[in-house]
């Protein structure tokens, strides 16, 4: 279980987050919506210990993530996968060795066992055969699977998701979110899915987690959120240019 106790984040006069409290489940996938800008990618960063708060903690497991010593935050995130927003692929590098890097870089395994379990991560994602191939010759679905390849590749137990249907077409954002959906089923694994796509947030969600103003202001299933009488979540998800956000602007 991850528990967000009072993290409150600023650079310079802006301050991004504000004591902001979340509880996410152990196996369940939570999707944080909210607008552009808001502070999701910026909690995200607090989360894999890349961002240390102003104030705040991150429990995992009941171990603050913050307290803990370089060699051991280095420890734990192994224990995470992250899909990038634009994939962060190395364009250097093979789509195998954009896959097993984190496994060439802090594990002793030899060659053929990474390169076995590359293969097994691209299957997963529907693209066996594809290890020689350089990132430029991916389309941009492809390169957001080969990026939740890497992700899963050192089987963590918890995945990061960083918008990761934004410039995809309907059809190819409906394969990842498919994707997000079989990960989680075939892989037992805690989800944090970042977005402010509904049509994706309703899809792969247990719950939704609304971010304004540097708080979650509201968390429920799908269906509570789609029918929420909140004014502020309500313009979000219906996409409303009228309301007390525009208001508040």
């Amino acid at each position: 279980m991850i528990e967000i106790q009072g993290l409150s984040k600023s650079f310079g006069t802006k301050q991004v987050l504000k004591k902001l409290d979340l509880t996410i489940q152990s196996g369940e996938t939570i999707v944080i919506i909210g607008r552009s800008g808001g502070g999701k990618s910026v909690l995200l960063k607090h989360m894999m210990g890349i961002l240390e708060p102003d104030e705040g903690k991150i429990l995992i497991d009941g171990t603050d993530i913050f307290s803990l010593s370089s060699r051991e935050l280095d420890r734990f995130r192994l224990s995470l996968g992250m899909l990038f927003q634009g994939a962060a692929l190395f364009d250097s590098l093979t789509v195998a060795g954009n896959v097993g890097f984190s496994l060439y870089e802090h594990t002793r395994l030899p060659e053929p066992v990474i390169l076995e379990r590359v293969e097994e991560k691209l299957g997963l994602v529907g693209l066996e055969g594809i290890g020689t191939l350089m990132p430029s010759e991916l389309s941009g679905g492809m390169k957001k699977r080969v990026g939740l390849a890497r992700a899963i590749c050192g089987e963590p137990k918890t995945i990061l998701y960083d918008e990761p249907t934004t410039g995809l077409d309907p059809i190819t954002a409906d394969v990842i979110n498919e994707l997000i959906l079989r990960m989680q089923e075939r892989l037992k694994v805690t989800s944090i899915v970042v977005t402010h796509d509904m049509t994706s947030a309703y899809k792969v969600a247990n719950r939704i987690a609304m971010l304004y103003e540097g708080k979650i202001i509201g968390v429920g299933t799908p269906e509570q959120i789609k029918n929420t009488q909140d004014p502020v979540i309500r313009q979000f998800v219906t996409g409303s240019s009228r309301g007390p956000i525009t208001d508040n602007d």
